[in-house]
């Protein structure tokens, strides 16, 4: 009971000690498992482990191989999370990539690493290439906690998001074909069943995950489930999912789980941030217990045989050199810049599946007396722990140095995706800005999404967005919800995260037209408020530019704004296309040569335009 409690408790602190120190969970996690584990041995009085994962006739928590089925369920649960977070809108533009990253580089590294450790550790060829294809994955759970302290483009976040997710079944499906090739022995054999394996392992994986999710997204919809049981039956179904995919072809759940996770995140569900919130907590759980678990039962002598110089040049081999091939082979023909191929192939650390998956294999070739099956575990180990080490510590510097960390982020976090919110959003994504639209309301995000926003369901009370690597670009804050204390808030809240560069809300009912009481956040005009904004949209759902002739022109055109209900100026467009929000206190910005004047609500004509210039022209005789 202690050993259980100790788990939990030591996991879950070293969690908040990630989250403290912002890197990923997985690095004290891996020393916490090796200090009560194989490192307790040299100074406990009988030299056992502090914990120790398996039953061995005297302790252990896990009899026979029952440690390997809950490794094996845990990972299933927190493949099928990760595929939730999946939305096909994020690889429009880098969707060719992402798939060369998961065929191609996952070819390349099979190939390059199992052809090193075989050179460098004299394995045979049979547990070079298991060890390969262990090393295959990039884990999402280590990927995300360093993404999110580095602004990046993008494409660049997602990419490294997407393949961290979609090539954990991919190489467990690869260690598992590998497995069965030592297991079947050579020649013919091995053909039969690794053609055999491969198709079998696709086929229902594919099967079952796609044909589960469809049937638990018709049940949710039509309220089948009652609510207070819809997570856990969730679970309930993803084991079983998991659980029938394994009974009809060995090691198909991982490929099932992630499958059925892909589908239900690209279905409009009405729970589906419910079923997130729950599937997180629970994976950050069973994170915690897994790798202090599979850390732990490690033996002191297994790290023995990898405490040599040829595990550091097997380990800057797979980093330097294969990695930076399979990155810059599958992005050839792509829009990335070299710096960001550079970047991508600088971060890939490996995590939980590649752990656990070679926990589970290394012991049981070990068991029965494969040559060289006990270097499997802690060299997986190595470079889980060693990648992970490296790419936490380096990964913000490596970014600034190759030039791809973001000083200036111009994406724009849009709270509220109203009718108002929605317009603006489409006029600033057609002007090749990255903008994403936050609200609570589903049906707005709906329609936002229809138009080809990027749109999130989310309450801005969360801290969720705060952990978004997808809104890692992202340095302008608009609060435009008809709530405001919603948008002071949000302003309050998001502001050091989201708003370096401004962060604005819309003028309250109260603030209008008072001078005294213009916030110095105020967006567009403190003579326009959220209702008065929308009801313009409502009238008229289209955004003009007007050339600029002088600052004189601009304060023209704000003062007509100030007399005329059907005009609210927006934005300042500069010669390149770049554009500046207006603020309430609209006087101070700054007008050049070819600046264009963007505003919402009727379209000005020529005859406005003479009269102004009249005025402006009288104005400057009286002077």
């Amino acid at each position: 009971m202690v050993e259980l409690a100790g788990i939990i408790i030591l996991g879950i602190l070293a969690q908040w000690l990630a989250w403290r120190l912002k890197i990923p969970a997985i690095l004290p996690l891996i020393l916490v498992g090796l200090s009560v584990g194989p490192i307790s041995t040299l100074f406990t009085e009988d030299g056992r482990k502090l914990i120790e994962p398996i039953w061995n006739g005297s302790s252990g928590l896990f009899p026979g191989e029952s440690l390997f089925y809950f490794v094996s369920l845990a990972i299933g649960i927190i493949l099928f999370e990760g595929g939730l977070t999946l939305r096909k809108g994020e690889v429009l533009n880098v969707g060719p990539v992402i798939v060369k990253l998961i065929t191609v580089a996952v070819f390349v590294t099979f190939v390059l690493a199992g052809i090193s450790a075989h050179f460098i550790f004299d394995l045979s060829w049979q547990i070079s290439f298991l060890f390969a294809a262990l090393i295959i994955v990039t884990g999402p759970t280590v990927i995300t906690p360093i993404l999110r302290n580095i602004p990046l483009k993008k494409d660049v976040s997602a990419i490294l998001k997407w393949e961290g997710i979609l090539i954990d079944p991919i190489g467990a499906l690869v260690a598992v074909l590998m497995f069965e090739f030592i297991s079947a022995g050579t020649g013919t054999e091995f053909t039969e069943t690794a053609l055999l394996e491969f198709g079998k392992i696709v086929l229902f994986g594919f099967t079952f995950g796609f044909t589960f999710a469809h049937a638990l997204a018709f049940a949710i919809k039509k309220n089948v489930i009652p609510h207070y049981l819809l997570n856990v039956l969730t679970l309930a179904a993803v084991l079983g999912v998991f659980v029938l995919a394994d009974l009809f072809a060995h090691e198909s759940g991982l490929l099932a789980v992630v499958v059925m996770g892909m589908v239900m995140g690209n279905i409009n569900l009405p729970n589906l941030k419910e079923l997130l919130y729950f599937k997180e907590s629970l994976s950050v759980l069973l994170i915690s217990i897994l790798f202090i678990l599979l850390a732990a039962n490690i033996n002191i002598e297994d790290l023995m045989l990898v405490y040599n110089v040829n595990a550091l040049i097997l380990f800057a081999t797979v980093v330097l050199v294969i990695r930076p091939i399979g990155v810059f082979v599958s992005s050839i023909g792509s829009s990335l810049k070299f710096n960001e191929k550079l970047f991508i192939s600088w971060v890939g650390p490996r995590g939980i599946v590649a752990a656990g998956i070679a926990s589970l294999f290394g012991l049981e070739l070990a068991s029965q007396g494969v040559e060289g099956a006990q270097y499997i575990t802690p060299l997986v180990f190595m470079i889980v722990l060693g990648t992970v080490l490296l790419n936490a510590t380096t990964a913000r510097l490596f970014a600034k140095l190759v030039g791809v960390f973001l000083q200036n982020s111009q994406g724009i976090l849009i709270i509220g995706a109203s009718t108002i919110s929605r317009l603006i959003g489409s006029y600033l994504m057609k002007n090749k800005r990255h903008v994403v639209l936050v609200d609570s309301n589903g049906e707005n995000i709906r329609k936002a999404r229809e138009m080809g926003l990027d749109a999130i369901q989310e309450n801005v009370y969360s801290d969720d967005l705060i952990n978004n690597i997808e809104l890692s670009d992202v340095g302008y804050l608009m609060a435009m919800t008809g709530n405001t204390e919603v948008n002071t808030n949000a302003i309050k809240k998001f502001k050091k995260h989201f708003g370096e560069n401004g962060s604005f809300r819309v003028v309250s009912p109260d603030e209008m037209y008072d001078p005294e009481k213009n916030p110095k956040e105020g967006l567009f005009s403190q003579t326009d408020d959220y209702i008065k904004l929308t009801n313009l949209a409502r009238k008229y759902d289209a955004i003009h530019e007007l050339n600029l002739n002088s600052k004189e022109h601009y304060e023209g055109l704000i003062e007509i704004s100030k007399t005329d209900p059907d005009i609210i100026p927006l934005f300042v467009k500069n010669g390149e296309g770049e554009l500046s929000i207006i603020p309430s206190n609209s006087m101070e910005v700054e007008i050049e040569e070819d600046f264009k004047f963007v505003y919402l609500g009727k379209q000005m004509d020529q005859d406005e335009e003479e009269e102004l210039e009249k005025s402006e022209d009288a104005e400057m005789e009286k002077e």
